[in-house]
């Protein structure tokens, strides 16, 4: 079988540490035979880093875009470049992975539904959590009805002093925004998807900022100290989303809140049958999984167990971004749909859009659809 080739945009953390260590996995179906940065010696060291060293280096990914042999690019850039870039690939004819959040803005991401419905080629977003052991157990035992009738969800994402201090990530001009669109988006994510409910009637929310340039503030940040005097996003977030059905969705999001019970990409969900709780990240050094219901009468809460493990093997569980490389290249190989699918992106990047527009405005936005 000849291998699918493949491009990558943008060579910054994610490009590093989560999709040329993922790829190498599935290294028997795909080649990585491109990279572009607008830091040509970013991107050397890249490939120097991987062992990519016959990988052609760009720094304009529009020649990149002209390689007809490369079949697949990953959009790995800042938020705001996100759309163009993925635009642009589909109108060449690429297949694409482009990561979260789908867009900054509806509008943006509409474009790219768009782009990618006339382009006939598959198209995914990076929410890798949906990989995780833990969300896959949640998921199914929410499509297998356990969990009865779900209509309240908690979306969670919340670090009490954790912002990041590399990049680009408080540029809102680059980014969009700050927590609520970093990693509320994987919250929100998750939680839509485990509920299987996309059909938004509206939302509301509040964006703080307090602490972004406080110089006290910044002190035992995990990260070091941010800078004060360029931190222009939100530091915390929070969201209302209430569903067509009546099911209600509260969103939380922050880089740094005084808040002790932190944790990232993690969801609440209470049914009519039985309620359950992903703790990950943050104040939970491995994930937990909890399901609360009634035995004997009685009420009471479970948790899975972990893997049994044997010394110097390891066990069956692939990290997330590996899970997904794999099926996201086996989608493409076997015609088949990816999970993320285009649509449940577009409605993650619209909630988010909305909670920033309803706090800018003081108002709550309703969906049309």
């Amino acid at each position: 079988m000849e291998k699918l080739k493949l491009g990558i945009i943008g060579t910054g953390g994610i490009c590093n540490n989560k999709h040329l260590p993922s790829l190498a996995k599935v290294a028997d179906k795909v080649e990585v035979v491109a990279l572009c940065d607008l830091d040509e010696a970013k991107a050397k060291a890249t490939a120097m880093r991987h062992g990519l060293q016959n990988a052609v280096i760009y720094t304009d990914y529009k020649e990149l875009l002209k390689d007809e042999s490369i079949d697949i690019v990953h959009v790995c850039t800042p938020n705001v470049a996100h759309c163009q870039i993925t635009v642009d690939a589909f109108e060449a004819g690429k297949h694409v992975l482009c990561e979260k959040p789908m867009a900054a803005t509806t509008e943006d991401a509409q474009k790219m539904l768009d782009a990618w419905k006339k382009s006939g080629k598959k198209f995914t977003v990076g929410y890798q959590n949906r990989f995780r052991y833990d969300v896959q157990v949640l998921k199914k035992a929410c499509d297998a009805g356990e969990l009865g009738d779900i209509y309240y969800g908690e979306a969670n994402a919340i670090r009490r002093k954790a912002v990041p201090t590399w990049g680009v990530f408080p540029d809102k001009s680059k980014q969009g925004g700050g927590p609520l669109i970093d990693i509320g988006t994987h919250a929100l994510d998750i939680t839509l998807w485990c509920m299987n409910n996309y059909d938004v009637d509206s939302v509301s929310g509040q964006v703080f900022y307090k602490l972004g340039n406080l110089p006290e503030a910044s002190q035992g940040n995990t990260y070091g100290p941010w800078d004060t005097d360029t931190f222009e996003v939100e530091d915390s977030a929070m969201g209302f989303i209430k569903m067509k059905n009546g099911a209600l969705i509260n969103l939380r999001a922050s880089w740094a809140l005084n808040y002790l019970d932190a944790r990232e990409a993690s969801t609440t969900l209470c049914g009519t049958l039985e309620g359950a709780e992903i703790k990950h990240g943050g104040s939970y050094p491995t994930s937990e999984l909890w399901f609360n219901h009634t035995r004997h009468g009685k009420m009471c809460h479970e948790t899975l167990s972990g893997e049994a493990l044997v010394d110097y093997f390891e066990g069956v569980n692939e990290p997330a971004g590996v899970v997904e490389a794999r099926q996201w290249i086996d989608a493409i190989l076997n015609d088949t749909e990816p999970c993320v699918k285009p649509e449940e992106a577009f409605r993650v990047t619209q909630i988010l859009d909305s909670i920033y527009k309803a706090s800018e405005t003081n108002t709550t936005i309703k969906f049309e659809c």
